[in-house]
């Protein structure tokens, strides 16, 4: 075990910057789109693509790229995937082109996907018991920060600088973390090294790109659109493959991607796939809030950003304590504490209102944040606190899989609960056709006719038919949290510390 004192609370540092640099890019590629629309010429098409193709080849890349740390290092796997992280980088910066632009950002989502799983895998080969669900906290933590960093540090640097420097900004970012994750951060390996499983790794690729293209799709379309639901049928039935696949390996005494007997652990299964649901909630609210901010108070793309503030704070202030809640009144309370925290907040948010303060929504946002940092520092903290250092790789990259496949999931559930309500609310009459399909492809295209039509009460009606389904996506958000809660009561483990989910050791390097 790795125990140089301070200096490994130093690389958790590095890790956490690493990480913070991987999510940055997702959320300040947001506020550049128009921007690059016309800078690199892009159609609309392009443009999503510039953001889906990113996701996809990250959900694509986070199974392999555990069982690549454990089976050739997980250090130099993610020095390597930091290296291509800044290459795509600087190539993101400089294309000529949408294509080019497009490859940069395939080859960042793959490097992507390696430094967030080992990022993970680390803290399992950095931290023992006593002091992983701090190290969590922290990491989590510092990952929070990117949430509203990215429109605010994007908005401003699209209003003062040449837009590449969005993306050259990782570059000096990913030179600390070569240099500090090679000085402090241990190699590992696992001892017996796992086969490569080429069947394996690609049914879980298929399967988790398809489920996640059919989920953004579903958010865009709607959840009756055939393409939606056919990538959606494909992706669940490539993972049931992928799993059927994985269990017949290991009773022929094959080596499988995935251990099966990684999910005997009732620990690690509960805490994986609670940490996909707790953050739902949190994902619906970055969909939804900064179009309430921009179409319903008024704010600019810059104070939309700083609205969300409150945000990373409730975030931030449930994650720190989350370790020493778990020590005090046990995992399974506190993770259930975190979820009904998560219930209340969202409760409130669902009487937001044109009218309602500034005050108000920094309020409830917190509240629904704190539970959500709270319930997952310590949900991921369970997870991984059942993973020896032998199996920290891949059990990291399927803790990554579920928190990843639920920002999709998230959006398209409460996205597609925001439009239809928006919708069924509207009255169109007398608008003509053309007119009327802008209006109803969201609260920006109403306003937008609203500022063209006579009628003085039509950019009320649209601001209110949207803030009422806000106000119902955050009623349904509040319930995923009381399932979640209830979920965590029947299947988490008491008080009593998770058993490793399995005894070998790894050695390092």
């Amino acid at each position: 075990m790795f125990s140089f004192g301070a200096a490994r609370w130093w690389a958790l540092g590095a890790v956490s910057l690493n990480v913070l640099a991987v999510s940055l890019d997702g959320t300040v590629l947001s506020v550049a789109l128009p921007t690059l629309a016309r800078s690199l010429h892009a159609t609309e098409s392009d443009l999503e693509w510039f953001s889906a193709g990113y996701l996809l080849v990250l959900a694509a890349a986070v199974l392999p790229a555990g069982l690549i740390g454990d089976r050739f290092g997980r250090k130099a796997t993610m020095l390597v995937s930091l290296g291509l992280f800044g290459i795509g980088s600087a190539w993101c910066a400089y294309a000529p082109s949408p294509g080019w632009f497009l490859a940069a950002r395939l080859l960042m989502g793959v490097a992507g996907a390696g430094i967030t799983v080992m990022a993970l895998s680390a803290l399992t080969v950095l931290f023992g018991e006593s002091e992983r669900a701090r190290a969590v906290g922290i990491y989590q933590a510092a990952n929070f920060l990117a949430l509203p960093l990215g429109p605010i540090l994007g908005g401003w640097m699209l209003s003062h600088l040449w837009w590449g420097w969005m993306f050259l900004l990782n570059v000096p970012i990913v030179l600390a973390g070569l240099v500090v994750g090679a000085a402090l951060v241990p190699e590992s390996k696992a001892s017996r090294r796992p086969g490569l499983d080429p069947v394996g790794v690609t049914a879980s690729a298929v399967g988790l790109v398809a489920l996640t293209y059919g989920l953004i799709e579903a958010g865009q379309r709607g959840w009756t659109d055939a393409i939606a639901g056919s990538a959606m049928a494909a992706g669940v039935l490539a993972l049931a493959g992928f799993f059927g696949w994985e269990r017949y390996l290991a009773r022929s005494g094959g080596q499988p991607m995935i251990d099966p007997e990684l999910f005997r652990s009732r620990a690690f299964t509960a805490g994986a796939t609670l940490g996909g649901l707790v953050g739902m909630g949190m994902v619906g609210l970055l969909f939804t809030m900064p179009q309430y901010f921009q179409a319903v108070a008024g704010t600019d793309a810059l104070g939309s950003g700083l609205r969300l503030l409150p945000l990373v704070g409730g975030l931030i202030a449930g994650a720190l304590p989350a370790a020493w809640c778990t020590r005090t009144i046990g995992a399974k309370v506190t993770v259930v504490l975190g979820f009904g925290l998560t219930a209340v907040g969202a409760g409130l948010g669902a009487t937001t209102g044109t009218g309602s303060g500034t005050g108000f929504v920094a309020a409830w946002m917190a509240i629904m944040c704190a539970g959500t940092g709270l319930a997952l520092s310590a949900v991921t903290s369970v997870a991984v606190g059942t993973l020896t250092a032998e199996r920290s790789g891949i059990g990291s990259a399927v803790v990554q899989a579920f928190q990843k496949t639920s920002a999709p999931l998230g959006t398209a559930i409460l996205g597609s609960v925001v439009a239809a309500d928006y919708r069924g609310r509207l009255d169109l009459t007398g608008l003509p056709p053309a007119a009327a399909d802008t209006v109803r492809s969201g609260v920006h295209g109403g306003l937008e006719v609203a500022r063209r039509t006579p009628s003085p009460g039509f950019a009320a009606m649209v601001q209110d038919a949207f803030v009422h389904g806000v106000d119902m996506s955050m009623l349904v958000a509040a319930g995923i949290a009381v399932a979640g809660a209830v979920a965590a009561q029947v299947f988490l483990p008491g008080a009593r510390a998770p058993e490793p989910a399995a005894p070998q050791e790894s050695h390092a390097v």
